[in-house]
């Protein structure tokens, strides 16, 4: 008898027993009925159980992911929720300080706002400065460089970027995404890869 015809024999073993306790118990049948679909539920939670897991942990962590927003960091691979506004938004630290990023695939270089390079001690050069076409318009920005930009899995250091005196707005752009080995977005996940 192969592994099959073993299951086969237990199902059907286990149906006639489930069917001889509903014929004995005739009066009470709906209460009978209702504890075997509790039973069965509780044995189909415990079996899902079983199978996953190895991955309650990464279930775990992805639920905080969701609730809090923070990036999922999984070996190389981080993963960022799309937040409410759409856009991909990440908590991120530039010389060991926090800062908040939009992460935009449409902006060339990474930016970040006067007020945010001096809290961060991004080195700024005044004397090198350029004249970038935004979404807002042409405006003049310094060139600047931060020693380390980390969040996740990913670290990278002499960062190169773009300090703007309008607005506090901190974009990683293009700049930061095409050194990364892979990056994308899957369905409401943006995925940087190192």
């Amino acid at each position: 008898m192969n592994d099959l015809m073993v299951g086969t024999v237990y199902w059907v073993m286990a149906g006639m027993l489930l069917l001889g306790m509903l014929l004995s118990r005739r009066g009470r049948f709906t209460r009978v009925l209702l504890a075997t679909f509790g039973w069965a539920s509780v044995f189909a939670a415990c079996f899902v159980l079983l199978t996953f897991r190895d991955n309650l942990g990464y279930v775990a962590a992805r639920l905080k992911t969701e609730a809090t927003g923070e990036p999922l960091a999984v070996g190389r691979e981080t993963r960022i929720p799309m937040a409410i506004d759409g856009h991909f938004w990440v908590d991120a630290e530039v010389n060991g300080q926090p800062v908040k990023f939009l992460i935009d695939s449409g902006a060339t270089m990474t930016t970040v706002g006067a007020d945010t390079a001096r809290r961060t001690h991004v080195s700024i050069d005044p004397d090198r400065t350029a004249m970038v076409r935004t979404g807002n318009g042409i405006i003049r920005v310094a060139l600047g460089n931060a020693d380390e930009l980390r969040f996740g899995s990913l670290v990278r250091h002499d960062v190169p970027m773009h300090v703007s005196e309008e607005g506090d707005l901190n974009v990683l752009g293009m700049s930061f995404l095409s050194g990364l080995q892979r990056w994308g977005v899957e369905g409401r996940w943006l995925i940087l890869q190192s």
